[in-house]
This record gives structure tokens, sequence and C-alpha cells, in this order.
């Protein structure tokens, strides 16, 4: 089921503890664009289908990237994206944005998500893998 745009927004910035939607957005539209640009195929698409559309669009028409980006790559992008970012606003960023991805996605989308990122992202998504 696609979650809604006001209700991933919400917790958005309730999670990235923002102080108004426009800040939840603007993590959330850099965030899932450099995500898409992760991702291929069928996981790409099933996990646009859960998003609300504007953010589904964004996931598949991502940023250019020219090779996957280390979990702390991908951090320093975001920062570099979101205009006053630092890697450490920007690692909250990151945080707030996935952990409301992978409730939208489901434990299925989320593992085969995580399958096509290099180590370490399930720490970003705030869903630590057992080893």
């Amino acid at each position: 089921m696609t979650m809604r745009w006001e209700a991933f927004l919400d917790q958005v910035q309730e999670r990235g503890e923002y102080g108004t939607p426009q800040e939840a957005e603007r993590a959330a539209r850099t965030v899932l664009a450099l995500l898409g640009a992760h991702l291929v195929g069928e996981v790409r698409a099933e996990l646009a289908a859960r998003l609300p559309e504007t953010f589904a669009l964004i996931l598949l028409n991502p940023l250019q990237t020219a090779e996957p980006l280390s979990p702390e790559r991908f951090v320093r992008a975001t920062a570099a994206w979101i205009e006053g970012a630092t890697e450490q606003t920007a690692t909250w960023d990151v945080g707030a944005v996935l952990s409301v991805t992978v409730d939208a996605a489901g434990e299925d989308i989320t593992r085969r998500v995580l399958l096509q990122l290099p180590p370490g992202y399930d720490l970003l998504f705030g869903h630590p893998q057992c080893t």
C-alpha cells in the first residue's frame, strides 16, 4: 500500500525534528534522489510504488552517480546537496528519511533494497542486519 504524502512528510518531520514541512520535504527529496541512483530494476520500482507519487518519481529519476557510494560518502553527498548542511546534520536527515522509507516499504522490500547497497546502509536505514 502506498503511503500518503502527508503521512510520509509528517513522519519525516517528526523523526527529523524539523521546524517546517518544507525542511522535511527538502531532506526527503535529496535523500531519495541519491538513494534512487543506487537501486535498479524491480526493487526500485517496488519501493517507489510504496512512496507518495512525488517521492516515487524522485526515486525513479535519481541524481546520477558514477559508482555506488559507501554509507559515509552517501552522507557527505547528502550534505553537499542540502544548503547549510554538515555531515552531522546530513546523517540526521538521512536517518529520518530512510527510517520512514523502511516503514513505507515493509520488511521484504527493505531486505531486497539493502542487498543492492554497499555494506553499512542497514545502519542508515535504522535497520541493523543480523549476521
